[in-house]
């Protein structure tokens, strides 16, 4: 089974906690959910996919932030990501159009912006919080096994300069709720299910433009 105490202790975990950082934050309390549902263990496929989403928080989202496609002009070659100041995730299509996902971003003082590229791409990552958040939340794992409850949610694209990790990822969210708002430690949060979309539409490789 994957589940565990750890993830009873995470599933309420404040914003910063969802991507690893260097940079210093300010401690908060850590609530303590009592009991969550088993979670299956099961091999990666679809099947893994359609159980654990039913299991991963929901949340209801404004039909006008919705994933569409839209005209998007800009001079980037079709087949890049360009993150933008409206909290929106573009990949560049062909014909002046673009793929449109609502995202989260970093808070004041903690947003990312500059050129990368995607380095590699997992399906429901682990999650491994960095030094300085175990440093102010010592009952934290060290590493915390992938699922349905994970604060990096079900899908992980991670992000390189000159093939160097940066800690910045466009991930998953086990809080659907904050989608749309800035209120993550730097990295791009998803919703689970776009950002499993965009994981089968961009290759590692994908140039990544955050504005």
């Amino acid at each position: 089974m994957r589940s565990s105490p750890a993830l009873a202790l995470l599933v309420d975990l404040t914003p910063l906690a969802a991507c690893q950082s260097q940079t210093a934050q300010v401690a908060q309390p850590i609530p303590i959910v009592a009991e969550l549902p088993a979670v299956p263990p099961l091999p990666p496929g679809p099947e893994r996919d359609a159980s654990w989403m039913k299991l991963a928080p929901k949340a209801a989202l404004d039909p006008a932030l919705a994933r569409a496609t839209v005209d998007f002009a800009t001079r980037e070659p079709v087949g890049t990501l360009v993150e933008t100041a409206e909290r929106r995730l573009y990949l560049v299509q062909p014909g002046g159009k673009a793929m449109r996902y609502p995202v989260s971003v970093g808070r004041a003082g903690l947003a990312w912006t500059g050129r990368a590229e995607i380095d590699r791409k997992l399906e429901w990552p682990d999650w491994n919080p960095a030094p300085d958040m175990i440093g102010r939340h010592p009952d934290l794992p060290s590493r915390l096994e992938g699922g349905p409850f994970s604060p990096i949610g079900a899908r992980a694209l991670y992000l390189a300069q000159n093939r160097k990790d940066t800690l910045y990822r466009i991930h998953g969210t086990n809080e659907p709720e904050t989608i749309g708002q800035a209120v993550s430690s730097g990295c791009i949060r998803m919703l689970n299910e776009d950002v499993m979309d965009l994981y089968e539409r961009v290759p590692v490789g994908t140039k990544v433009v955050v504005r």
